[in-house]
């Protein structure tokens, strides 16, 4: 499996949050903020976890934080903007609003690292997941070539690149589950 010196973690807090009405990185779930659930997976993995969010409030986290190089451009911007401040050629880019995700899941997304693939995206219940991806540090340039168009669609800007998907057992869906919404919330507090 790839060295982890050759990896580095990048965790996407910088959404308008608008269904839920708050900032997801910092909602609880089993008494650790959604953010903190995404560092615990990737720090087995990763030699540096960077944060991309205009807000200083992820500074608590202690680690690297980046703002977004192109304002109110959605993950795509958010993305480029983590491989660009990255010094590693392969990059571990989660959404902070997936708290259930584990180190197992992400180990299977570096295992599929080979030589034509520039992302590696986990695929859930027929779902493609961009936003649980392994994005080589190349993805840049034609990110930052996209932004410059006004391309915002994430599908879109992943297509571009030679994309492999990696399916995950059905018992395993839960741990990929995004939350956007009160009642997404809740139903996972319930079922956890």
């Amino acid at each position: 499996m790839m060295d982890k010196k050759h990896i580095t973690g990048i965790i996407l807090a910088g959404g308008k949050s608008s269904r839920m009405g708050t900032d997801k990185g910092f909602l609880m779930l089993n008494n650790k903020s959604f953010t903190q659930h995404s560092i615990d997976a990737l720090t087995p993995l990763v030699s540096e976890i960077i944060i991309v969010s205009n807000h200083d409030n992820y500074d608590t986290f202690d680690l690297k934080r980046v703002e977004d190089l192109i304002e109110d451009a959605g993950p795509v911007a958010g993305i480029y903007s983590g491989l660009k401040a990255s010094k590693t050629e392969y990059n571990l880019v989660l959404s902070c609003d997936i708290p259930l995700i584990n180190s197992d899941v992400l180990t299977r997304l570096i295992s599929g690292i080979d030589n034509t693939s520039e992302v590696i995206q986990i695929e859930s219940i027929g779902r493609k997941m961009p936003l649980i991806a392994v994005y080589k540090k190349s993805c840049e340039t034609v990110f930052k070539k996209l932004l410059s168009q006004g391309e915002r669609k994430l599908q879109f800007a992943v297509n571009q690149c030679n994309v492999k998907s990696i399916s995950i057992e059905a018992s395993e869906n839960i741990f990929t589950t995004n939350v956007n919404t009160k009642d997404e919330l809740k139903q996972l507090k319930a079922w956890k």
